[in-house]
């Protein structure tokens, strides 16, 4: 199966994307899923003027991202909260690529502050359907992110593992039920 990370802070230092590292590496280790992140830092989408409905139809520098998205049967989204929201940045990507029925999706919010981003998660769950995919409805919420994880994204706070380990169960559950013909024995 493939499992794009798309990690939604436009920012150089980003303290959320350090999650992003954590749970590509926690995947990589665990599964026989391909892994990956794509980075809103490094896809300058202009404003959405076109839908991109086929590798085809894309724009010439934008065809490898079109690859991995119309190749992946299941996303993690992960942002910070912008405004009680996701980021724009992800919301630009992901509006490029509207359609993205039955595959999965998993919620992830960060942030230095205490809530870790909640309200942003409300706002991914509408998202999610209007983009047609299924929503796990286990989300990992990580208040205090620069004291959990690293800049390598090690995870430093191992009191944490336990959440980590329930929305990684549940995702892949319903990653590999929308797609059993991808899971390897």
């Amino acid at each position: 199966m493939n499992i794009e990370i798309i990690t939604g802070s436009p920012r150089e230092n980003s303290v959320t994307n350090r999650v992003a590292l954590f749970l590509k590496q926690l995947l990589e280790k665990n599964t026989t899923h391909t892994v990956n992140i794509i980075d809103v830092r490094e896809w300058d989408l202009p404003l959405l003027q076109d839908v991109f409905v086929s590798v085809d139809a894309t724009p010439e520098q934008f065809k490898p991202l079109s690859k991995r998205m119309f190749a992946a049967n299941a996303f993690i989204l992960l942002t910070p909260e912008y405004n009680g929201s996701y980021t724009p940045a992800m919301k630009n990507l992901l509006d490029h690529y509207p359609k993205q029925t039955h595959k999965a999706f998993g919620i992830v919010t960060a942030s230095p502050g205490p809530l870790g981003g909640i309200r942003a998660t409300q706002q991914m769950q509408l998202l999610i359907n209007a983009l047609f995919g299924i929503a796990s409805p286990y989300m990992l919420v990580v208040g205090g992110v620069d004291k959990k994880f690293d800049e390598q994204g090690n995870l430093t706070d191992q009191s944490f593992q336990k959440n980590i380990d329930v929305f990684v169960r549940e995702f892949l559950w319903l990653a590999e039920s929308l797609y059993p013909e991808t899971v390897l024995n």
